[in-house]
């Protein structure tokens, strides 16, 4: 919704009563339960069910409220049936799309960033990779999303909430609506309007504050690659020189970080990322971003040079965006080294792909302001 067209929250909204009614063969059954409790039953169900007078032009508006409110029947009613996914079992996810380029916009609009997962099947993905890929493919002008976060746990649903409202903002979507029963997602989707179909009430959800994400940082020993390994982009080994750093969340591990010595006869004291990998559940909230920059500020306030060189394509392009991160002579070019024996067959299928493609890969000097964090073993990453 663009600035200065939310006067209608200031209004009374026009309503609209919808009764619906329907009817049961009674028997002893119904009989003795109406009985019971005392409650007069002559076999006639009727509901109603007030609909309001939705706005018609929005980006993303949401209807939320408990189960048995009404939620569906006035999604349905206003705005129409959300659209059936249906996935070929032969295909990975990423083939689902019009070109890799698509995929990877989607794919990591929701959050759904690690690539190896992009080259499955969508029968072998988790419940919460499931609802981020089928997310990824309904995300479209006028498209209706109901249960919106029920199958999942919410870390995924915040994070995915979060990712979502980014990827609409930036593609300029329109007319996009959610239904579900959760009312903490609220401040990470940042809806233009939300109705609630417990209290009636209409109110602008942009404009709230998302809650603050505290990452603390702390070095640690190898073996904790072991929880994180499988999910990297490109491979699981780690090498032995590493000094290794996990990233925490409300105590709970959620990234690791692996930085090597860059040997250089014209630089001293330099160093390169050498793993950065954020559990899925957490994936789509800038950690790894905020997590890779923290350590990158580490370094230079102790005097040294930070480098990193990726082929991720969301974090390449957050780099190549961010006044924090000085591009090399070898950003955009196709590294050789980027092209060695992977663990699984899937990463060389990743390989070929991008060699098909010609996908460049990113180069960054992390060069900070100085302004950016605060260190004690523990620092704040704000949304």
């Amino acid at each position: 919704m663009c600035e200065g067209q939310l006067s209608w929250f200031d209004n009374e909204k026009a309503e609209n009563t919808l009764v619906l009614q329907s009817h049961i063969k009674q028997d002893e059954i119904t009989k003795q339960v109406a009985n019971s409790f005392d409650y007069e039953f002559d076999g006639t169900i009727i509901e109603e069910i007030v609909v309001p007078d939705f706005p018609s032009q929005f980006q993303i508006g949401l209807i939320v409220g408990s189960s048995g409110s009404g939620k569906t029947t006035i999604l349905h009613e206003s705005f129409g049936t959300e659209e059936k996914i249906v996935w070929d079992s032969e295909k990975c996810i990423a083939s689902h799309f019009k070109d890799i380029n698509d995929a990877s916009n989607r794919l990591g609009a929701v959050g759904l960033n690690s690539i190896p997962s992009w080259l499955k099947p969508y029968r072998v993905l988790s419940n919460g990779e499931k609802f981020r890929a089928d997310m990824a493919r309904r995300l479209k002008n006028n498209a209706v999303i109901d249960e919106f976060t029920s199958v999942v746990n919410r870390e995924v649903a915040a994070s995915c909430s979060m990712s979502i409202e980014k990827y609409i903002r930036r593609n300029n979507l329109h007319n996009i609506v959610f239904c579900s029963c959760h009312l903490d997602i609220i401040e990470y989707l940042k809806p233009d309007w939300v109705y609630n179909t417990d209290t009636h009430e209409f109110y602008n959800g942009r404009y709230l504050q998302r809650p603050e994400i505290e990452i603390k940082v702390s070095r640690c020993g190898k073996d904790a690659w072991d929880m994180f390994k499988r999910y990297h982009y490109l491979s699981g080994s780690l090498n032995k020189a590493a000094v290794c750093y996990v990233g925490t969340y409300h105590d709970i591990p959620v990234c690791f970080g692996a930085i090597l010595p860059l040997p250089s006869g014209t630089m001293k004291h330099a160093f390169r990322e050498h793993r950065i990998v954020v559990l899925p559940d957490y994936q789509g909230m800038g950690i790894g971003n905020k997590f890779s920059e923290m350590l990158g500020e580490a370094y230079r306030r102790a005097g040294c040079r930070y480098f990193c060189k990726t082929a991720n394509p969301r974090m390449g392009q957050h780099r190549d965006n961010s006044p924090l991160w000085k591009t090399t002579s070898k950003n955009h070019v196709l590294r050789p080294d980027y092209i060695k024996q992977q663990d699984h067959d899937y990463h060389n299928m990743l390989h070929n792909a991008l060699v098909h493609v010609n996908r460049d890969c990113f180069s960054h000097e992390y060069i900070g302001d100085g302004k950016q964090y605060e260190f004690s073993y523990g620092s704040k990453n704000k949304n």
